[in-house]
């Protein structure tokens, strides 16, 4: 048999195993590949309604990936973390290879929010010496925006926060 017959009949039989190769390369950087749904999402505090359009992060990955590698937020945006029951306040947030300085807010199973923190960029290489924040309460979702902005909006804990599909919790709060 000479060699371009060999390696035919070769190419033959390497052709199933072709189907199982990757159509596209994946992009270089992981955030480019990230799409996540963007819902309304209105705090109502004693300023009145504050609306911002936030990213919602409900599966692991998108929730592990978080805000990580973004040089910018735009006002009056943010992201949603949901999970689908309360987390126990141990668990907690951290700013391992996020760049932005953040506030976050986590909110009860009322809707309500029950802590506000401001977190800034870790800068070590090393994940384990990251600061871990944590509410001193059980949370079900947790807010994420740019530092100060919570502040500047007048929202403090006890404000109710609400997006499609949370249950309309806060239209059972206090007008405002």
């Amino acid at each position: 048999m000479n060699a371009t017959r060999r390696q035919l009949l070769l190419s033959l039989a390497l052709l199933p195993t072709a189907a199982l190769l990757p159509r596209e390369l994946p992009a270089a950087d992981p955030a480019a590949r990230q799409t996540l749904e963007t819902v309304p999402l209105v705090i109502h505090g004693e300023q009145g309604p504050q609306r911002l359009q936030v990213e919602v992060a409900r599966t692991i990955p998108q929730r592990s990936r978080g805000l990580m590698a973004r040089d910018q937020l735009a006002e009056q945006a943010g992201m949603l973390f949901l999970y689908d029951r309360a987390q126990p306040s141990h668990n907690g947030f951290w700013m391992y290879r996020t760049r932005i300085p953040l506030d976050i807010a986590f909110i009860d199973e009322a809707g309500r929010i029950a802590e506000i923190y401001r977190m800034v960029p870790c800068t070590t290489d090393r994940p384990g010496e990251c600061p871990v924040t944590r509410p001193g309460a059980p949370y079900r979702a947790a807010l994420e925006v740019n530092a100060g902005a919570f502040e500047a909006m007048g929202v403090a804990p006890g404000d109710c926060v609400s997006w499609p599909g949370d249950g309309g919790l806060c239209a059972r709060a206090p007008a405002q």
